[in-house]
């Protein structure tokens, strides 16, 4: 007998619920504006979408804007008369921490739901399904409380919905937790809700405190069911089971200094000048000279020097004839910035290749004059206007400001 062989393939295939999720970028911008040099806030760089992108007149009467995200809430199963569908939204406030990608600093954001909508779509249009010819009827006497542009309890009128036979396109207000509920006064034998339109506030850390830059950071909301954050109709599944909001706040300071025409050379002589000790032979207090610059300044900053130097707050200053003295440097800031203590920022001396600060500007300032004091110090004045000594003392310095604090 001829022996037969068989081979089995045996496959397994293991399948693996797929987990949806839906992604949304909030963007922020903070750029020192010099025309309205208070106004230390973020501004809204998202573009607008859905509700407020087609109803742009409502949404300004309302100080709103909107995202439409690309989620579909379909129901299970027919709705039979008196079924309801509740809407929810999260309202409360939701705090998440962003990131600056480069510094690793971190700040707070906080954020909640303040409007909501979409547009149900019914299986087959709404006048029909209640008996009358007229199309705006129908959607008014398929629900308990009129059509969908006037939300019930713990919802508000936005002002606008648009319809067709049937569809109607709402959105509203959410100044509360709690779900809004509509009830359909005959069956329906299905309905969804095609895309989802929200509104948010934001809370934003102030930006003069942050760093130049771009913070990030992540906050997940749930959807669908019973106790998702948003709801639209616990009786209907969303496409996505999460919508997560990547937030980018970016952060563009301003620090510039200026010096007037011919301000980087810098003449010191005593105050009145020099007639007064040549006349009198009097040694002069002080030998100095104050140089004015223009600041403009939206965050932090520090301050440093360079120049010859043996370390300390010492520059030398030499002649061709081989002598040398010292002069120091004194930094005076505008008011509205403050020191590392709080308060004025009066003569700070500056060090060799060391840090004064850091500085805090309380309010953007736009083109703000401060002083740079370069001064003898009183023990070298005595050396230099030693009777007999003829001599010119010459020397680089140069002050180095910093946002990078």
């Amino acid at each position: 007998m001829k022996a037969t062989t068989y081979s089995l393939g045996l496959c397994l295939a293991l399948v693996m619920p797929m987990v949806e999720a839906a992604t949304q970028e909030i963007r922020a911008l903070f750029q020192p504006d010099s025309s309205q040099p208070g106004k230390n806030v973020f501004v809204n760089k998202t573009p607008n979408s859905g509700y407020c992108a087609t109803y742009p007149n409502q949404c300004a009467e309302h100080s709103m804007f909107s995202i439409q995200v690309p989620v579909r809430f379909t129901s299970r199963y027919p709705r039979p008369p008196n079924a309801t569908t509740g809407i929810k939204a999260p309202t409360d406030w939701r705090r998440l921490t962003v990131t600056n990608t480069e510094t690793m600093e971190s700040e707070t954001v906080e954020i909640r739901i303040i409007g909501i909508g979409s547009t149900y779509v019914l299986s087959q249009p709404a006048h029909e399904l209640v008996g009358v010819s007229d199309v705006l009827e129908g959607h008014k006497r398929l629900w308990d409380t009129s059509s969908w542009v006037y939300p019930p309890r713990n919802c508000q009128y936005s002002g606008v919905g648009a319809y067709t036979p049937e569809t109607y396109r709402f959105f509203w207000k959410t100044p509360t937790a709690g779900y809004c509920v509509k009830k359909s006064l005959a069956a329906i034998p299905s309905m969804y809700f095609n895309n989802m339109d929200f509104a948010y506030e934001l809370r934003t850390p102030n930006p003069l405190g942050m760093s130049s830059g771009q913070y990030t950071g992540s906050l997940t909301y749930s959807l669908g069911g019973i106790d998702g954050d948003f709801v639209l109709g616990a009786e209907h599944d969303p496409d996505d089971t999460s919508l997560t909001l990547d937030f980018v706040l970016d952060v563009q300071h301003t620090l510039k200094v200026e010096l007037p025409p011919g301000g980087n050379r810098v003449v010191l002589e005593p105050e009145g000048g020099w007639m007064p000790w040549i006349n009198s032979g009097r040694i002069p207090p002080r030998i100095f000279r104050d140089q004015l610059f223009y600041i403009s300044a939206s965050s932090r900053f520090k301050v440093s020097m360079l120049c010859n130097s043996y370390g300390g707050t010492l520059c030398q200053l030499n002649s061709p004839t081989g002598r040398s003295t010292q002069v120091e440097v004194f930094l005076t800031l505008p008011a509205g910035i403050e020191g590392p203590g709080g308060g004025p920022v009066k003569d700070t001396p500056l060090r060799f290749n060391g840090w004064a600060g850091p500085f805090q500007p309380t309010a953007y300032l736009p083109r703000q004059t401060g002083s740079l004091r370069f001064a003898i110090p009183p023990d070298a004045i005595s050396f230099l206007l030693k009777p007999g000594l003829r001599d010119t003392f010459s020397g680089n310095i140069t002050v180095i400001w910093d946002s990078e604090v």
